[in-house]
């Protein structure tokens, strides 16, 4: 089994090209798939120390001379690691990694192997007394492969079930929207519920109004994060993901307003209204999306009674969300009567 490892991930590893550049620096031992990526990361920055240090006491050598000597010919590695999957035994959880990599040697080719690792992590609530042993691999099983990097990755590694496929789209929006808002959303708090970022998630089907009709029909997922709410105001966060351009966050045109009050007091009468540029916000107020009009509709209350509050209207055609129409109550005065300031809905 180590010679084995041994020849699919070093020696018989070869290829190149012209050096790229160094890749970022990956320790994660938080999971099996991240386990896996960070031994390859150590091995592709040829820092061999740290990637002996990813095994248990079971190493993929008879000594760590022989582990580095084996990688002598490796100029650089490419690893995919596929979704794990997992057992239960005798107190330690064990996972099965399905992964390919792309081998470059330095002279000049380029292998692909294929299979899978094994890694296992003792309950770290029953290690009682040190050392601590954390989330280790424990071996590795790959073989050549004659097909494309992605079509050699496992479906699944191990006897057991495979696991349920993730919805990458979804995943990504998770995770940008976790990266981008972690300081304004109190729903990523710590400490928070697990369905405390729990998104609403809809599917717009659509044609392009430059094919008309008889165009092909296309589809783009909008996801809705909840932010973080105040005494009468809740805050969104959108993701929009289609197949030309990804996972994007959404960001909305919205009024610049000037208000003018009757001998500057705003619990007056309005004189005026204007619209002196635009911005894009990012997040929006007490919104919600109608899937029958495919609008996005906002409602931003000015104080509790909601009788001062800008509303707007983002309306989805062509693929994305433009602003159609907003309306402002800028009155204080006890009534919710708001005016229309913008209308694109309207022929001119």
């Amino acid at each position: 089994m180590k010679r084995l490892l041994l020849a699919a991930t070093a020696s018989t590893l070869a290829c190149t090209h012209v050096l790229a550049a160094e890749p970022p620096y990956l320790d994660d031992r938080s999971d099996a798939a991240a386990l896996v990526r960070s031994f390859y990361n150590a091995v592709d920055r040829h820092e061999y120390t740290r990637a002996w240090s990813y095994f248990g006491e079971a190493k993929p050598t008879e000594n760590f001379e022989q582990f580095v000597d084996g990688f002598k010919d490796t100029e650089e590695v490419r690893a995919l690691v596929g979704e794990p999957s997992s057992e239960g035994a005798a107190g330690s959880t064990i996972y099965y990694i399905p992964i390919s990599i792309l081998a470059h040697g330095k002279d000049g080719s380029q292998k692909i192997f294929a299979g899978c690792y094994t890694a296992r992590l003792s309950n770290p609530q029953i290690q009682a007394e040190p050392p601590f042993v954390g989330l280790h691999i424990e071996k590795g099983e790959l073989k050549p492969s004659d097909k494309s990097l992605e079509e050699s990755l496992p479906a699944s590694c191990g006897d057991v079930p495979p696991p349920a496929p993730k919805d990458k789209v979804l995943e990504e929006a998770k995770t940008a929207f976790a990266a981008t808002h972690t300081a304004q959303c109190n729903s990523l708090a710590p400490g928070q519920p697990d369905d405390a970022t729990k998104p609403e998630d809809y599917t717009i089907t659509y044609h392009d109004g430059n094919e008309g009709a008889a165009g092909p029909e296309r589809k783009a997922r909008l996801i809705r994060f909840f932010c973080t709410s105040g005494a009468y105001n809740q805050i969104h966060v959108y993701y929009l993901a289609d197949e030309a351009r990804g996972v994007r966050e959404l960001h909305f045109a919205t009024p610049e307003l000037d208000i003018h009050y009757e001998h500057n007091n705003s619990e007056g009468k309005v004189e005026a209204i204007n619209i002196i540029g635009f911005r894009d916000e990012n997040a929006l107020i007490n919104s919600t999306y109608d899937p029958q009009a495919h609008t996005i509709t906002s409602n931003g209350k000015w104080r509790a009674k909601g009788d001062a509050s800008s509303n707007g209207t983002w309306l989805f055609r062509n693929g994305d969300f433009s602003l159609v129409q907003y309306d402002v109550d800028a009155t204080y005065d006890g009534i919710v009567n708001p005016e229309t300031i913008l209308d694109y809905n309207s022929a001119p």
